[in-house]
């Protein structure tokens, strides 16, 4: 199949970009952490033990964005 994908309409290529990236999603045990991100992700999770903040929900954030575009 040759399909040039700007070619197809754009809802149908975020489409295929979003099917593409959960797929990435669903295998992301397959990605090794480099040692940089481990310390990383472990420096953030011992901050968030530390304070408990579990930060805005995600409708309030996604509404300030809304509001500021």
């Amino acid at each position: 199949m040759d399909v040039h994908l700007r070619e197809l309409p754009v809802a149908e290529r975020i489409k295929l970009v979003e099917d593409l990236w959960d797929s990435i999603a669903a295998d992301q045990s397959v990605l090794p952490l480099t040692s940089a991100q481990r310390v990383e992700l472990d420096k953030r999770l011992e901050a968030y033990e530390l304070d408990g903040d579990r930060g805005r929900a995600a409708d309030e954030v996604i509404a300030g964005i809304r509001k500021s575009l």
